[in-house]
């Protein structure tokens, strides 16, 4: 499912990023890969904020519906 319907509060596995290589490269810089783990801290109206490792990250309605999590 696409982060953005994700459960919050809920700890998710990354399985699949659609986007450009150049967004793929900078969601790497951020911590963002294939199969790192992130808990969705708050969603609302389509923008999502999570916790990656030590970090918080807000992403926009367009880039959370191209990261799918399980």
């Amino acid at each position: 499912m696409p982060i953005v319907l994700a459960p919050v509060n809920t700890e998710l596995r990354i399985v699949r990023i659609i986007a450009d290589d150049k967004t793929k490269k900078h969601l790497e810089s951020l911590g963002i890969t294939i199969n790192s783990t992130l808990n969705v801290m708050s969603n609302s109206g389509g923008t999502v904020v999570c916790k990656i490792k030590d970090g918080k990250i807000a992403l926009d309605h367009n880039l959370s519906t191209k990261i799918f999590v399980v």
